[in-house]
């Protein structure tokens, strides 16, 4: 029910509907790959962890500069933080995944913290006409910022099903939940969005898990194609995407968040596999997304690009056709 209360680490009810090929009735899965992880590999990994540091803080050194106008045949991406991006495309400003919240954690005062400000601050947001947001992890789903983001703008939100009552839960309105490959119905928008597969999981407590759904989503007009991919392990899905839905003009693909790879691989691509996802996706420009905002798991600050610059090199792309991006940056799609 819309406004109806909700624990903060509560995922809410999730979804009840028809069994599919990645949903047996109650919980979601993969179906070509692991889902999560198990609960005594996650004992075995906060016993061992050997995290390396981080900065207390990180400013910022690209100041916002947004255009002030998009033109017809013109699409701009701008890195905030995190998998948070600004798609401006004509007649649509979109957010990805938005997070503003100094924490991502199910309690206010303890958990991950951010150490760098978002790269654009909210009095320098243009309308936001639409938020999409790929699964119910707290640093892709937070919703305080959902909610000023609804205070502020009236956007429609779009997400994955089983997220709808979270989301309403904070007197949000407008939200659509969408099933994979299904596009949104919304007639208003003049901009195509559809939500894609990833190899991933989602909860937001120790005990529910995989009750609502994750993914990505493929955002296009007549003119370009930008496909977000949310959190996902390596596998077949970036394949599948292409052979259904073509080559994107930009890609944003995460890179942090993969040590130890023991733990971590099912669910989150190093930097050497998001070069492989590029490749499986024909190829595409990609900019990094999901590091050195949050300490989510046991690599260093700066790691993921030194080993994206690293392997990148070793395959022979250039930096302009993959690179991860700083805060407040804004780039061109072409």
């Amino acid at each position: 029910m819309a406004g109806c209360a909700v624990a903060r680490g509560s995922g809410g009810a999730g979804w009840r509907g028809v069994k599919s090929d990645h949903f047996d009735g109650k919980y979601f899965f993969n179906p070509h790959g692991p889902t999560g992880n198990t609960f005594s590999n996650f004992l075995k990994w906060q016993r061992a962890r050997r995290m390396k540091p981080w900065p207390e803080r990180f400013d910022n050194n690209v100041p916002a500069r947004l255009p002030g106008r998009v033109g017809d045949s013109e699409a701009y991406v701008t890195a905030i933080n995190h998998c948070t991006f600004l798609v401006q495309l004509p007649g649509i400003n979109l957010l990805t995944d938005p997070v503003y919240s100094e924490r991502v954690s199910p309690v206010s005062f303890a958990g991950p913290k951010r150490i760098r400000p978002p790269g654009v601050p909210w009095d320098k947001l243009p309308r936001i006409d639409v938020v999409v947001v790929s699964h119910n992890h707290f640093d892709h789903l937070d919703l305080d910022t959902l909610a000023e983001l609804h205070t502020r703008f009236r956007p429609k939100f779009v997400t994955g099903l089983g997220n709808r009552e979270l989301i309403e839960s904070r007197g949000i309105r407008d939200v659509e939940e969408l099933d994979w490959w299904q596009p949104s119905t919304a007639s208003a928008l003049t901009a195509r969005i559809t939500f894609t597969p990833a190899q991933h999981w989602s909860s937001r407590s120790l005990i529910v898990k995989n009750t609502s759904l994750w993914g990505g989503f493929w955002i296009e007009n007549d003119r370009r194609k930008i496909y977000f991919a949310g959190d996902s392990g390596y596998g077949r899905d970036f394949s599948l995407i292409r052979n259904r839905l073509g080559v994107p003009d930009l890609g944003l693909l995460p890179i942090g968040a993969y040590e130890p790879r023991w733990f971590m691989s099912g669910s989150h691509l190093a930097p050497d596999e998001a070069l492989k996802a590029q490749r499986d996706l024909g190829g595409p420009r990609c900019l990094g997304m999901h590091f050195d905002t949050f300490q989510l798991a046991d690599e260093g600050h700066g790691d993921a690009e030194r080993e994206l610059t690293a392997a990148r090199e070793q395959a022979g792309i250039a930096a302009t056709h993959f690179h991860a991006p700083t805060a407040g940056e804004t780039v061109a799609v072409v």
